[in-house]
């Protein structure tokens, strides 16, 4: 279930679903019974001029949960090479469409989106960047949407939504529409600790796509597979993109596997026979762990668990908001069950802590109270210091508050150690 163990025994919940990853929760014996015959009936095969009846089998499934004409599933073996994968495409797709110069992208501030070079570039860290570069070339940067640190005018969630899109519309005039091929974005962005899309966002940022000819790519490694609630979290959104990049949750990390599921427009120049897409990894789409997110999309329709976070998230938020109250806790965000709490140092002025301060408090404090407590989470400092949850998504309301009384008592101890 929600629940881990340590060498000694010591039972501590898994407020991080390992990382983004164990939708179903642990010790699912369905999902290892579901390798054993496959290993034994094809073990591998690669998914190079032929195909395979797993792969086969689950790209249509996805297919199937895909909004709009999303169709076309390539597959990986993680989240940073269906990244990289939605870009080398995108170049591609635009060179056989005559525009070779669409190669640039477009991502937002402290973005995180994979460790291949590729992927790594479109990564907005910068410190995670620079012992590997010279990185790839033609990545470029737009605000997020942090509400809590919203610039002043836009204040309003509405008005923030639209200032922040058209952000993106001004990088691609001034890089020039005909460099830009396509913008990455998060349904709810990771790093910085969960940043939501204010209200309407996706749909101009979709608007402003089209306009300019740019592919939408949402990047749902974590937000997929109803870790907002339902299968692709653009649908809880509203908005169609042109390419969905997405991991983790498809087997609950019960085996590696990752996919890039184009749309049919993307599709079109290689339909005919006379073009391929020279790009692929060995263990992609690996007939083993296609059997294992087969029979873990089986859970999550026989318990119907994407209509369990949809009930159960407006609790989850419910319960976190109760530590408001801290002053500690400046901000509680996030969608589904993907939350992110904001600490400050001040309230009142939303003043944030130093560097020295903040690793003080994240690693010299709460990452080891928080785990003795038995809570595992993510405490992050990669923008303002935050702690992350992202828990399995059987939970209910009982573990909704063992969270925040652990996350209550070790933050009312950290405050007198500050």
């Amino acid at each position: 279930g929600h629940l881990i163990y340590d060498d000694a025994g010591r039972e501590y919940i898994d407020g991080l679903a390992g990382l983004f990853v164990v939708q179903v929760g642990h010790g699912r014996q369905v999902l290892a019974e579901a390798a054993a015959p496959q290993a034994r009936e094809l073990a591998f095969m690669p998914l190079w001029s032929y195909a395979h009846e797993p792969a086969i089998d689950l790209a249509e499934r996805l297919a199937h949960y895909a909004p709009g004409d999303l169709n076309r599933v390539f597959f990986t073996t993680g989240g940073g090479e269906a990244v990289e994968s939605a870009w080398e495409l995108a170049k591609q797709y635009f060179k056989l469409r005559g525009k070779p110069g669409k190669t640039k992208v477009i991502s937002r501030a402290i973005a995180y989106h994979g460790t291949p070079q590729g992927a790594l570039s479109i990564t907005s860290i910068p410190g995670m960047k620079e012992p590997f570069e010279p990185l790839v070339p033609g990545s470029f940067r737009v605000p997020n949407t942090n509400q809590y640190r919203a610039p002043e005018g836009p204040e309003d969630p509405k008005a923030f939504g639209l200032w922040a899109a058209e952000r993106i519309r001004g990088a691609i005039e001034f890089e020039g529409p005909d460099s830009v091929a396509a913008v990455f974005l998060e349904p709810v962005q990771n790093s910085g600790g969960c940043f939501p899309p204010p209200p309407g966002y996706f749909q101009r940022v979709r608007e402003i796509c089209d306009e300019y000819d740019v592919l939408l790519v949402s990047d749902e490694v974590i937000c997929a597979f109803g870790r907002i609630g339902s299968m692709f979290a653009c649908e809880d959104f509203g908005y169609v993109p042109d390419i969905i990049t997405c991991a983790k949750g498809l087997t609950s990390g019960y085996s590696p596997i990752g996919a890039m599921i184009a749309s049919e427009k993307l599709f079109e120049p290689f339909r005919h026979g006379d073009t391929t897409f020279y790009h692929g990894y060995t263990f992609g789409g690996h007939p083993v762990s296609a059997a294992v997110a087969m029979a873990n999309l089986d859970i999550f329709e026989r318990e119907g668990l994407n209509q369990h976070v949809k009930d159960n998230a407006p609790a989850f938020r419910a319960t976190l908001e109760k530590l408001l109250d801290l002053p500690i806790v400046g901000d509680v965000r996030g969608e589904g069950y993907f939350y992110g709490i904001e600490l400050v140092k001040d309230k009142a002025t939303k003043e944030t802590f130093s560097d020295e301060e903040s690793e003080h408090l994240l690693r010299g404090y709460l990452s080891n109270a928080l785990f003795d407590a038995g809570l595992y989470c993510r405490a992050d400092d990669r923008g303002d210091p935050v702690i992350q949850l992202a828990p399995p998504l059987t939970i209910g309301q009982p573990e909704f508050d063992q969270n925040e009384q652990i996350l209550r008592s070790v933050l009312t101890e950290g405050l007198n150690r500050l």
